[in-house]
């Protein structure tokens, strides 16, 4: 194991003088320093990268000496492959799947997946075992991320591993006293070419360089916005659009834009009704002809612009008590369906521009028996819309509300019905809390079964998918795998 060249705090001038040295040497040598300094000879200077502290200081982020991080160089080697799932729900943030391979400058092909399994289920090619959580993995340039919680040295863990066998190719962690609260780390990393930004169970944000794992910034929420931390700790995945991290940390600001490179603020859209973080993440959405970030926050709904994080809509007719987890979902260029648990059920409402501002109309309600989502965000896929109910049933349902279909009693997912759930290839991929993986056809005539297998021993496989170049990256409380489920 070989540790990176992440440089300690250096400084030109020595912190202290000790008291023996008398004080004509020392105003000497801060004379002759001056001079020296200012004689044009400063590019004999050995270059000198900045410590995670000069960059904080620099950026206006004050670590008060409580949070210094550690990146440690390891031997995994990133694969050739070049499938990608950049963050929470891929890369349109859709939860749906549409893989390519290019196969020559102007040509692609696309990946076959498998329309069945044995009993046993798809090839496992790698496992890897992680602390308590539910955090799900990013996937890009044959690299795997994913954000983890080290019980015995009290730090969250940010790893970069081979998307070919799992190996470590780098890891980078930061001292926070975690207690186990069902769970730890429950969070998905967002990633570029450039950067990645993860948010830890705390609320600290780091961006990292996405290929070295060098430092580049973290904010502290809670320090630094007043963020309440949400009870079961953040379960917000953050975004990244045009190098700019987008969090919504509640307290002072309700969003915020982060430059990835610098850490400074762009914007901040101001929050006097003091609306809270949840375990929601934040929807990118092209809406009435506006590029916006849609959130449920504790106490409603907003749509902030993409552009200056001016508010453009707020709905405060949208609030669950106990955990607000699931997204908005875009419907069309004027809709937007709202769905959770307990017993909140799912509201479709639509946005028009009425004297220069959004106003908003319920279209329709559905009692939490009819279609709700607890933990994860519905998928819509050819005009219909897909989720596991309260009843831990799948179900099918119109633009209109109307339920299509649903799997029915006999084919239930799991004791909870918080597991995941994806589309690729046209079929819909279910874990069950177990570790049960289901294959099914996503189609608007029926529930069709392809497939199933325990692929993990559980509990609590609660994370979000990822899909890249043919593999499946999923995880249960403890141990993460990744599976091929190409067709061969």
């Amino acid at each position: 194991m070989q540790e990176s060249s992440v440089q300690k705090k250096t400084s030109f001038l020595p912190n202290g003088i000790p008291a023996l040295i008398p004080l004509f040497i020392f105003v000497m040598g801060v004379v002759s320093l001056y001079f020296w300094l200012t004689s044009g000879t400063e590019t004999e200077f050995a270059l000198r990268l900045p410590s995670e502290r000069d960059l904080a200081v620099s950026n206006g982020v004050d670590l008060g000496g409580a949070v210094t991080g550690k990146l440690v160089k390891l031997d995994g080697v990133p694969s050739s492959l070049t499938g990608a799932w950049p963050g929470f729900r891929g890369e349109n943030f859709d939860a749906i799947v549409d893989e390519r391979i290019s196969i020559a400058p102007t040509m692609q092909e696309k990946i076959s997946l498998a329309k069945s399994w044995p009993e046993s289920g798809p090839p496992v090619l790698w496992s890897k075992q992680l602390g308590e959580g539910f955090a799900g993995a990013a996937v890009l340039a044959g690299r795997v991320y994913v954000i983890d919680y080290d019980q015995q040295n009290e730090a969250d863990l940010i790893r970069c591993m081979s998307l070919d066998d799992g190996k470590d190719i780098w890891q980078y962690s930061y001292p926070v006293k975690i207690k186990r609260n069902h769970g730890m780390s429950r969070t998905v990393p967002a990633v570029t070419e450039k950067y990645i930004v993860a948010m830890g169970p705390k609320c600290h944000v780091t961006c990292l360089d996405s290929t070295t794992g060098e430092f580049k910034w973290m904010i502290d929420l809670v320090k630094q916005f007043g963020t309440k931390v949400p009870e079961w700790y953040a379960g917000q995945c953050p975004i990244i659009e045009n190098d700019k991290a987008i969090i919504a940390p509640g307290g002072t600001s309700l969003m915020i834009a982060v430059d990835c490179n610098s850490g400074d603020i762009i914007w901040q859209t101001p929050n006097p009704d003091n609306w809270k973080m949840t375990h929601s993440s934040i929807m990118p959405a092209d809406i009435l002809g506006k590029r916006m970030y849609l959130y449920c926050a504790s106490d409603g709904v907003v749509a902030v612009s993409a552009e200056d994080g001016n508010l453009l809509w707020q709905y405060p007719g949208w609030k669950i008590k106990l955990a607000n987890v699931a997204c908005p979902l875009v419907v069309g260029d004027d809709r937007i369906l709202l769905s959770g648990g307990y017993n909140s059920g799912a509201e479709m409402v639509r946005l028009s521009m009425q004297d220069d501002r959004i106003t908003s109309q319920t279209l329709f309600k559905l009692d939490s028996k009819v279609f709700g989502s607890e933990q994860h965000t519905p998928i819509l896929y050819d005009n219909h819309i897909y989720g596991i109910r309260p009843d831990k049933e799948l179900a099918c349902l119109d633009l209109d509300g109307n339920v299509v279909w649903t799997s029915s009693r006999t084919n239930r997912f799991g004791t909870q019905g918080l597991g995941p759930y994806s589309i690729a290839d046209g079929k819909i991929y279910i874990l069950d809390d177990d570790g049960t993986l289901t294959l099914a056809e996503a189609n608007t005539t029926g529930y069709v079964k392809l497939a199933q297998a325990k692929v993990l021993e559980g509990p609590d496989a609660w994370a979000p998918m990822a899909f890249a170049s043919g593999r499946l990256i999923i995880r249960d409380m403890n141990k993460m795998i990744c599976l091929d489920i190409s067709e061969k």
